[in-house]
């Protein structure tokens, strides 16, 4: 089979397309279109086809991972909401918890007040209640009720709806009810329920998610329709699936009506991707980083299994959200940002970046900002003549004026400033990981730093001697790693309801019932896309905390029907994470059953390992393009280094080679400093042995 996996970040478009059948892949980048990101898919999809000879309607799957529904988050640009709520329960999603973002500051942004999702004057209310804990009808809903609040809606020019009512995770019939209604009366309007989005406890989260649901839908529909109607229009053939946050992908069919699950769909691609690559070379212990143009951003893979995000820390642009996702770190960091000096005379580099338009001034389209870019090719550590393997050409007199200038205007010599940049946006990229790993009790010198995007290889062994970490891996094709990893899943869907159990008085019936109803639900998503049931699987799994704890921890239950011995087996294993998670835990408190999960997962084709060329062509003489000028520091001092330039795809195998040195490949560079030493493998790896930070 022929896939093609593709990824927009916020300066390239990766693409890249493997042939299941002949294990061939290749690759292809262009620049990223950001008034419409589907121009530059389209334009990446036929140019690789065009190039490599490709017939496109033998494409089978077209595999995407967007960022439409995360940028109209982060810019506050999705479509005029409006929401019908119970009665009495208007400004939930104003109030929010009783917690604060950051509870000693009196001067802290609220985003859910600051910048609602849903303005007051677009929430209607109407009569109708359900009470817990079987779902008693209270107050039937008021049908004409919604009928008027859909008609205001309407004339007040919202776009989309949220149905929002308390306890719709118990019995959603009031909410699918007022759904209809409104699509009777505003057929154009894009409609969504809390109880179909998240059908779980916690309103304020519950309805949050729904509204950003809302939000972004318009949008994401649009998007995805359109580019589904002009990969067809093309010539190919190909399915077109969208990645999910969760680490899967799903229909674009299920995505226009869900597109709050495709938020950080990129970087979960590239924590699958890195996973991926370490696999390779059997190491299962990873922290993945990613460093595009505009950001940084870090996963962490433990045994293989990549961490999920919990209900207390998901969240995107201040919004809590409770759909399943990657545990995934993001912070303004890449080849893209901006170095600056604040009102204080502080030198800072980023969040800000310079984008794909009009970029770092090396690219030669204007800019006129000093970028972390400028700052590599200032040092000698960018081909000037292989960036993108020679399809683009970096402009070296401009990166040094923007240097220049900022160097004059910090008071620094010109090497030192660019050196500088590098510093400051190391440090930032080093701090992040620890946020992740050692503020998480994770050791990170136990673990392999997988450096890819295309700023990764550039960084990752600088990063890696911050952080004590003595082994970076670059993946064979690091700068669409994240378009890789799109690649290498399967189709994958969750289900949750919530049980609220107590150990001690658990009605065993009931939770096999709900197992048993959510995996029949998925299972019928898989038949509809074709999968047999040999290519279906399925993994249960609850939310578990003791009596009177506020969070909870993800448990998995083991295969079999639910029975006494099972749980006490799962109640065991409850008390082992918590005692891991937070240093302790109680055996004599009850433990309570908070929500049930399943995930199904339905087999795709995948990228193979990568046929590595072992001919004897392969040698450091045959590698060598050139020797060149560049620039490190060691032992404090900031010192020139006539520096060997190699060709990846003809170094020796298994063979160290001490640094420092410069590796070019079309989608990267990678930077060996002085004192590293560095080795490819037969996976199609490349190992940087990093030395003491000094």
């Amino acid at each position: 089979m022929k896939l093609i996996g593709v990824d927009v970040g916020g300066t390239f478009t990766d693409l890249v397309l493997t042939d299941t059948t002949a294990n061939q892949t290749i690759i292809h980048k262009v620049p990223t279109t950001p008034h419409d990101p589907s121009e530059g898919v389209m334009a990446g999809l036929i140019e690789l086809c065009e190039r490599n000879g490709i017939d496109r309607t033998e494409i089978d799957h077209v595999l995407h991972g967007t960022t439409i529904a995360t940028n109209a988050v982060l810019e506050h640009k999705g479509a005029v909401t409006g929401m019908i709520t119970t009665k009495g329960y208007r400004d939930i999603i104003h109030i929010g918890r009783h917690q604060r973002p950051e509870h000693y500051s009196i001067m802290q942004e609220i985003p859910w007040q600051d910048r609602p999702l849903i303005k007051r004057r677009h929430r209607k209310t109407v009569a109708e209640r359900i009470a817990p804990p079987k779902g008693e009808v209270l107050v039937p809903l008021d049908e004409e009720e919604v009928r008027i609040a859909a008609r205001e809606l309407k004339a007040q020019g919202v776009e989309s709806i949220a149905v929002c009512f308390l306890f719709s995770y118990i019995d959603p019939s009031h909410e699918d009810r007022a759904k209809a209604i409104v699509l009777e009366e505003f057929p154009e309007a894009f409609v969504t329920t809390s109880s179909d989005i998240s059908p779980q406890f916690r309103e304020f989260e519950r309805f949050t998610t729904a509204a950003m649901n809302a939000f972004v839908g318009p949008k994401v529909r649009t998007y995805v329709k359109n580019l589904a109607a002009n990969i067809a229009a093309s010539g190919l053939k190909a399915d077109l699936h969208i990645m999910g946050s969760n680490g899967g992908v799903a229909t674009a069919a299920l995505v226009a009506e869900r597109p709050v699950l495709t938020l950080l769909s990129g970087p979960a691609a590239g924590v699958l991707g890195g996973a991926w690559c370490g696999a390779l070379s059997a190491r299962n212990r990873l922290i993945t980083f990613d460093v595009g143009g505009t950001s940084a951003d870090i996963g962490i893979v433990t045994d293989g299994r990549f961490g999920e995000a919990t209900a207390r820390d998901t969240s995107i642009a201040g919004f809590p959200l409770m759909v399943p996702m990657i545990d995934i770190h993001t912070i303004g960091a890449g080849g893209g940002s901006i170095a600056w000096r604040d009102a204080g005379g502080t030198f800072k580099v980023g969040p800000r970046s310079s984008g794909s338009q009009p970029g770092p001034a090396a690219y030669g389209r204007g800019g006129t900002l000093p970028t972390v870019t400028d700052a590599n090719v200032v040092l000698g550590r960018l081909s000037k003549d292989n960036f993108l393997g020679g399809e683009m050409t970096l402009d070296g007199p401009a990166a040094n004026d923007v240097i220049v200038a900022f160097a004059d205007k910090m008071g620094l010599p010109v090497h030192e400033c660019a050196e500088g940049i590098l510093t400051i946006i190391n440090a930032s990229m080093a701090n992040a990981i620890r946020s992740r790993t050692v503020q998480k009790g994770i050791d990170p010198r136990e673990y392999a730093l997988v450096a890819f995007g295309g700023a990764g290889p550039l960084h990752g062994a600088e990063v890696a001697a911050e952080l004590g970490i003595s082994e970076v891996i670059i993946p064979p094709y690091p700068g669409i790693t994240s378009a890789v990893g799109l690649l290498t899943t399967d189709h994958k869907y969750d289900a949750i309801k919530t049980e609220f159990q107590v150990e001690g008085d658990l009605d065993l019936p009931r939770i096999n019932q709900d197992f048993d109803a959510m995996e029949e639900n998925l299972r019928k998503l898989f038949v509809a896309e074709g999968l047999s049931d040999d290519e279906m699987a399925f993994q249960r799994a609850g939310d578990f905390r003791y009596a009177g704890q506020g969070y909870e921890l993800r448990i998995d239950f083991p295969g079999g029907r639910v029975d006494d011995d099972l749980m006490v087996s799962v109640f065991n294993r409850f008390h082992e994470i918590h005692l891991g998670e937070y240093g302790q835990n109680y055996p004599d408190t009850p433990v309570e059953l908070v929500n049930v999960r399943v995930t199904g997962v339905g087999q795709m084709p995948k990228i193979q390992a990568a046929v590595v060329d072992e001919s004897a062509t392969r040698s450091l003489d045959a590698a060598l393009v050139r020797r060149d000028s560049t620039m490190f520091r060691v032992d404090g001092d900031l010192q020139t280094f006539e520096t060997p330039y190699y060709r990846r795809e003809l170094l020796p195998l298994n063979q160290p080679i001490p640094g420092p040195a410069i590796v070019l490949q079309k989608d990267t560079t990678t930077v060996v400093p002085p004192t590293c030493t560095f080795s490819a493998d037969r996976s199609g790896n490349l190992f940087i042995q990093v030395g003491e930070k000094k």
